[in-house]
């Protein structure tokens, strides 16, 4: 029997990852593919022998064996083989014979070589697995868009449910975007199906998806990483998460795409967290935490991914703590914002962390609504230092009145700050340009921090005063080739490695930030953006990135040590503990920022 094209394309239609190509590329592809018929106990390839292509069952079952002729895998239809030669050097590295008759279609080696090259989705397919570096659960480090299904399948609002549900048979999916050209406005899954529509005895062919479809349905962008997925569908219980660009649908990520993956233990602790019942729940969870640092730690993650995870379970604490307080309290009189800042709202929270965070509240809001707002923030406050998150020596925390106060009192203490930058306001300007939403009405913040980026890098007396303000924390370094170490005391002879260490880093990244008008709030993402937007050199700004890396993970690095010794983890670190090499390294990155900030006081501005 014959195979035709459209046979051919509708095969494809429904087999990872040719289903996820633009359709252009796949309508090109189609006619590239050869079909073969083979019997039972043919031989389709020999070890050794050049491979014409990438083999695809299309029908009936195939035998892999290896060199000494154990038998590895038996495949069936819609498993590919050959791709191993394929990516080494052009010759099978094992031995392929049909076990019944079968029918491939191969793909000729060039077209896949392309495709690997040309389609991100495509490529990620076939190395899935293959990346020495990568490690359990390494889902949580990917970035969204090295996940996410695309380009995503759609439907309008104005469609008939059926047409949806036809579209998901179809093509053997669970949800689709409901879009209004290429803006996303809704959600419909077969869950939609099942409870909004043969549930409620609705006629599938005259309802519309507009009315049933979930509308303002949660979404993450390319940049977000693999544990905001995870978090959310676990926080959220929902199994669909649409990732967009603005409002511009760019694919979809379902529980499915994520079951080659195995969930890092943040995750659980977050999926913990989201069920707990009470405080106690709560610190039982948060007491994993620096075990969980050893862990990430020692597996050789990046200081900023070790950092995001730890931050990730503050944020889902907090979250909970404030949806128990909600169900004590009683709904919110007006609409509220929690937001965090400090090492919370920078996503660089360690094994040491204070709580810094504030309430901005509705302008709608009366004195009279105010005991409930103190109630909040005493329950929350209260139960994360009972977490683990001990109160601000500052006290930059909710519970202080000056810091929950309407949207429009905030304006005024930005506005006075940059106004008037003396060293109190130049502190709380430092602090409050570090917030990041939680939990809350996040449109109460959006404009403020467009308004207040715009507003202090136009007044060059506060920028100059927050250059100087930048320049306080000094980098440890001593005479020949030594370091400044703290003289006397419990941590003589020991670096300060937050206050001396990644504080100044921190420090020049926001200066960069708000010189910029650029949005990131973490130390490193400031980085690279001040970088990509010439706010510093290219070879100025791999060298701090470089520094900045060194500097947090020793930093790491000596807190799960600590851990590991049964102490308490701190910021301090005795530089003579290791050997000449790495104090070598530390102290060049020390210069290195060193330098950076002699250029940026030199220039008056952040230096291009």
């Amino acid at each position: 029997m014959g195979v035709e094209t459209h046979d051919i394309a509708g095969f494809l239609q429904t087999v990872h990852p040719y289903d996820s190509l633009p359709r252009d590329e796949l309508d090109r592809l189609i006619p590239r593919f050869e079909c073969r018929h083979v019997s039972g106990g043919d031989q389709i390839y020999f070890r050794g022998e050049p491979l014409p292509g990438l083999f695809l069952i299309m029908e009936g079952s195939v035998e892999v064996r290896d060199a000494s002729g154990t038998v590895i895998s038996q495949l069936f239809p819609r498993n590919s083989l050959g791709e191993r030669g394929l990516m080494a050097d052009g010759r099978a590295a094992t031995t392929a014979n049909a076990l019944s008759d079968a029918i491939l279609l191969v793909l000729p080696t060039a077209e896949f070589k392309r495709l690997m090259l040309e389609q991100p989705v495509y490529a990620r397919f076939f190395t899935r697995g293959r990346t020495t570096d990568l490690r359990r659960a390494d889902v949580t480090m990917r970035k969204v868009g090295e996940l996410m299904s695309a380009p995503p399948l759609t439907c309008s609002p104005e469609d008939s449910v059926r047409q949806a549900a036809e579209i998901m048979r179809d093509r053997r999916v669970s949800s689709l975007g409901v879009v209004d050209g290429d803006r996303l406005v809704g959600l419909v899954t077969t869950r939609d199906l099942t409870s909004r529509v043969l549930a409620q005895g609705l006629d599938p062919i005259n309802t519309k998806v507009g009315a049933i479809m979930t509308a303002g349905a949660l979404t993450l962008s390319e940049s977000d990483l693999g544990s905001d997925v995870l978090n959310l569908m676990l926080e959220k219980k929902i199994g669909h998460l649409p990732i967009v660009s603005g409002e511009r649908l760019m694919g979809m990520i379902t529980q499915t795409d994520l079951t080659r993956f195995q969930a890092l233990s943040s995750a659980i602790l977050i999926r913990e967290i989201a069920s707990a019942e009470g405080v106690a729940e709560l610190r039982a969870v948060t007491a994993k935490i620096p075990q969980l640092l050893v862990q990430l730690v020692g597996g050789n993650n990046a200081h900023h991914v070790v950092t995001r995870l730890i931050t990730d379970i503050t944020d889902a604490v907090t979250r909970r703590l404030v949806t128990l307080a909600e169900a004590d309290l009683g709904p919110p009189p007006v609409p509220y914002l929690w937001l965090a800042c400090g090492s919370q709202g920078r996503q660089e929270q360690t094994g040491v962390s204070d709580q810094d965070n504030c309430i901005f509240i509705d302008d709608s809001f009366h004195e009279s609504q105010r005991p409930w707002f103190e109630k909040l923030a005493r329950f929350v406050s209260h139960n994360l230092d009972a977490c683990g998150y001990f109160f601000c020596p500052g006290d930059m925390m909710a519970t202080n009145r000056r810091w929950c106060q309407p949207v429009s009192v905030w304006k005024g203490y930005f506005g006075s700050w940059i106004r008037e930058p003396e060293p109190t306001a130049q502190m709380l300007a430092s602090v409050m340009f570090d917030l990041r939403p939680i939990v809350g009405e996040t449109k109460l913040y959006q404009d403020l921090q467009a308004e207040t980026l715009a507003q202090a890098s136009r007044n060059s007396l506060f920028v100059a005063h927050m250059i100087s303000n930048s320049l306080k924390h000094a980098p440890p370094l001593g005479l020949l080739r030594g370091f400044a170490t703290v003289r006397v005391g419990e941590h003589r002879n020991q670096i300060d490695m937050k206050h001396s260490g990644v504080v100044p880093v921190i420090d020049l990244a926001r200066v960069y930030a708000l010189t910029g008008r650029l949005t990131p709030v973490n130390t490193r993402a400031r980085l690279l953006a001040a970088e990509e937007a010439g706010i510093i050199s290219s070879a100025g700004g791999r060298d701090l990135i470089a520094a900045y890396d060194l500097i947090a993970d020793f930093r790491l690095r000596n807190q799960a040590n600590q851990i590991k010794a049964g102490e308490r983890p701190n910021n301090y670190l005795g530089p003579y503990e290791f050997g000449d090499f790495e104090r070598s390294h530390l102290r060049d990155a020390f210069v290195v920022v060193r330098t950076m900030q002699s250029a940026l006081a030199n220039s008056g501005s952040a230096p291009v």
